[in-house]
């Protein structure tokens, strides 16, 4: 994977030197299982044309492999942020390391240095969000259930009858109105309700369900007597050649004067609307979801994503760690245990439950701590200007 890596850095910065690689995520905790990703990270060095140029580039990212390497002064900044991410790649296990640049070195050995009273915040942070990512698998695990069909405009219309509001397609079970012989209108002062008329004549000519022979009686009928056969409605919602602008709109018709609606109508545009996010998001999310962790989550049943709960949980025990002065340890040792959480064995709400107490009580430790409130940037500033001066020779 090296020279893949190292290709990977030519490619997409030439010239670009590599300082350090490394195999980051499950494998660097020890919690990887049969289906996990191998996943890289690392920190390179631009060209000194291109320090000076407009060509200066952040990081190189390869979603394929979840590969992702920063340039030194990123790398930097992100360190002086306590970014959890950054300083456990700066505490990668000797086994997880691919490559390392002797000029590493000088980060390596002042690795403690990037530790703060900021990582309460960060490692925290990164852990409560990992709760609202686990609960958000409640969501996708309903759509799963119900919302793996797109519903239709008809489904958020509703006939206000004697003070209730009945949903159209119950409504209309018995009654048998078609769809395409109604006429709707706007109700003055009423917003989000309509008028719905419904057009006999044209049911009786062109309705599939009167038999063809009364069908054609009546519209020779009709033409004898020179008797129109229909009003022209255009039903409650347009089914085909339909436009952005009218695809959560209902069809407004002409209506005749005399003619006595059927029903009063409300249509929940909104509800709608969102249903087609809601289904659109769905479907992303089912075209992009990791196949193996949904048969995980499927499988234990408690609609809470084990992964982000492990997760959660190990950075909890990395920050009271580092609040009690055991440094950063990425190689976990309950790695067993952190895995039985990913796999849903244990009760995943009780964990949620503990953990807004588990982080009161890790900000107090950091308070008590003695470790300092901030990185020295005149250090790390300091650091970049000697690592660059001693790969570029100047």
């Amino acid at each position: 994977m090296k020279e893949e890596l190292l290709k990977l850095i030519e490619e997409k910065s030439p010239g670009a030197k590599p300082l350090y690689l490394v195999i980051r995520g499950s494998h660097a905790y020890g919690t990887n299982i049969e289906t996990s990703d191998t996943d890289y990270a690392g920190v390179f060095i631009q060209p000194i044309e291109d320090i000076f140029g407009s060509t200066y580039k952040e990081q190189i990212n390869d979603e394929k492999n979840d590969t992702v390497i920063y340039e030194i002064r990123r790398f930097l900044e992100l360190l002086s942020s306590n970014n959890p991410t950054i300083l456990e790649l700066l505490n990668t296990p000797e086994d997880c390391i691919i490559y390392k640049d002797p000029i590493f070195d000088v980060i390596l050995d002042n690795r403690d240095i990037f530790i703060t009273k900021i990582c309460a915040k960060s490692f925290g942070g990164y852990a409560y969000a990992q709760i609202s990512k686990a609960k958000g698998q409640n969501k996708k695990q309903n759509w799963e259930k119900e919302k793996v069909s797109r519903k239709e405009i008809l489904d958020f219309v509703y006939v206000l009858d004697d003070g209730k509001s009945i949903p159209w397609k119950k409504w209309n079970e018995n009654k048998k109105y078609e769809e395409k012989f109604c006429g709707v209108t706007n109700m003055s002062n009423a917003k989000g309700v309509y008028s719905v008329y419904y057009d006999h004549s044209a049911h009786l000519c062109f309705s599939e369900n009167i038999p063809k022979i009364v069908r054609n009686v009546i519209i020779k009928l009709k033409k004898l007597i020179n008797k129109p056969m229909g009003f022209g409605y255009k039903g409650i919602v347009k089914s085909e050649g339909v436009s952005q602008s009218e695809s959560n709109q209902l069809r407004l018709s002409s209506i005749p004067k005399g003619e006595l609606p059927i029903c009063l109508i409300s249509y929940n545009q909104d509800s709608f609307s969102q249903h087609c996010k809601d289904y659109k998001s769905y479907q992303t999310w089912l075209n992009e979801r990791n196949e193996a962790r949904w048969v995980d989550v499927e499988s234990h049943g408690q609609k809470i994503d084990g992964k982000n709960m492990m997760h959660c949980v190990r950075l909890l025990q990395m920050s009271r760690e580092i609040a009690e002065g055991k440094g950063i340890n990425v190689r976990r040792e309950n790695a067993q245990e952190l895995i039985d959480i990913r796999k849903g064995k244990v009760d995943l709400q009780s964990i949620i439950d503990h953990v807004e107490r588990e982080i009161k009580e890790i900000d107090i430790l950091f308070n008590e701590s003695n470790l300092p409130s901030q990185v020295d940037t005149q250090f790390v500033n300091n650091l970049l200007i000697e690592i660059r001066k001693n790969i570029y020779n100047v």
